[in-house]
């Protein structure tokens, strides 16, 4: 039974007339979280987990129809039941489980396995059919523990001090930059930001987030204020304008992509940090085993890899070809 279908607006289940992160505007949208390519303006009704409604009406609109519901709890869209289970990507990121007459399907969106602090960890949902992600579907993407790396980024800071200079982090502006804020609040003592993570990272405090307080960089901001300072900024940031008045400063990238040699070089940084907010390539083996799932439909990523190698494995694996990916549009980057 096909409880889900790849369409052109998106994952649809016809029994519940509904889709998970549709890319083109539909009736209703079942949304895994916030990003801007599972979240998009348009549809006429938003269904989330709680603690991502304030996410989805700051990036598409106070106005738009939006329903939280808490992880586990179930709903009925006709006669399927749906049901929301933490994915550990950001906060309020979410796996849908859609079940018609005992046929059971996981939608992940995307997750990573490691629990980041502030994510509800990742929760395996036992179905016949997993849809996963795979951004990092290949065998070179493997993760060092996340203390590991922030122990290596609290140094890089150090010595950036002790030489005199800023220390500027590139991290997407909801999710990970959250993630560095919350781990090295014990080891900085005051972070300055891009408009574009001061926003959601406002909202996120209203909320009652375990957050500290940043101050959001504005053109009257003073030159003195950012000697050996910590400034976190989006991977937009790079290479223009808005960075020069940092001078002298060290940059560091924060992304999975660091793990492959040569990226931190065209990306003329002087730290690559491999943190992402994805699953390595063991997590996602790890899940899709946990899942108990007979049938897998590999996403954005290296797709055709990952599907490939289920399949070698006996497990009933399909490409298929989405428009997630691009998860950083930002809110608002004047700083």
């Amino acid at each position: 039974m096909n409880v889900l279908q790849f369409t052109d607006n998106g994952i649809y289940c016809p029994a519940g007339d509904f889709y998970i992160d549709p890319w083109k505007p539909v009736k209703r949208a079942v949304i895994t979280h916030a990003h801007s390519d599972h979240a998009r303006w348009g549809n006429q009704y938003y269904l989330c987990e709680n603690a991502s409604v304030p996410l989805l009406r700051l990036r598409l609109g106070n106005d738009i129809q939006v329903q939280g519901i808490p992880y586990g709890e179930t709903i009925y869209f006709n006669s399927v039941k749906v049901s929301l289970h933490p994915a550990g990507h950001i906060i309020g990121s979410a796996q849908v489980r859609v079940e018609q007459d005992g046929e059971v399907w996981v939608a992940s969106g995307d997750y990573k396995l490691e629990n980041d602090g502030l994510s509800a960890p990742f929760e395996p949902v036992r179905c016949h059919t997993f849809i996963t992600e795979s951004t990092f579907g290949l065998p070179i993407y493997r993760w060092a523990p996340q203390q590991q790396i922030f122990d290596g980024i609290t140094q890089w800071i150090y010595e950036n001090q002790q030489a005199g200079k800023a220390s500027v982090l590139l991290a997407y502006s909801l999710g990970k930059a959250q993630r560095l804020l919350y781990h090295l609040k014990d080891k900085v003592d005051h972070f300055l930001a891009h408009g574009a993570i001061a926003i959601p990272h406002e909202v996120l405090l209203q909320e009652g987030w375990p957050l500290p307080p940043i101050e959001r960089i504005t053109p009257d901001t003073p030159k003195t204020a950012f000697k050996n300072a910590v400034i976190i900024a989006p991977p937009s940031a790079e290479d223009n304008a808005w960075m020069r008045r940092f001078q002298p400063y060290s940059l560091g990238v924060c992304s999975g992509w660091m793990q492959v040699r040569g990226n931190m070089r065209r990306r003329n940084a002087d730290a690559g940090f491999v943190l992402s907010d994805h699953a390595d390539w063991a997590g996602l083996l790890e899940a899709v085993a946990a899942t108990g799932a007979e049938q897998v439909y590999a996403t954005h990523g290296f797709s055709s890899v990952f599907a490939r190698y289920l399949t070698e494995k006996g497990i009933a694996a399909k490409e298929v070809t989405t428009s997630y990916g691009d998860e950083d549009i930002i809110t608002n980057p004047e700083s």
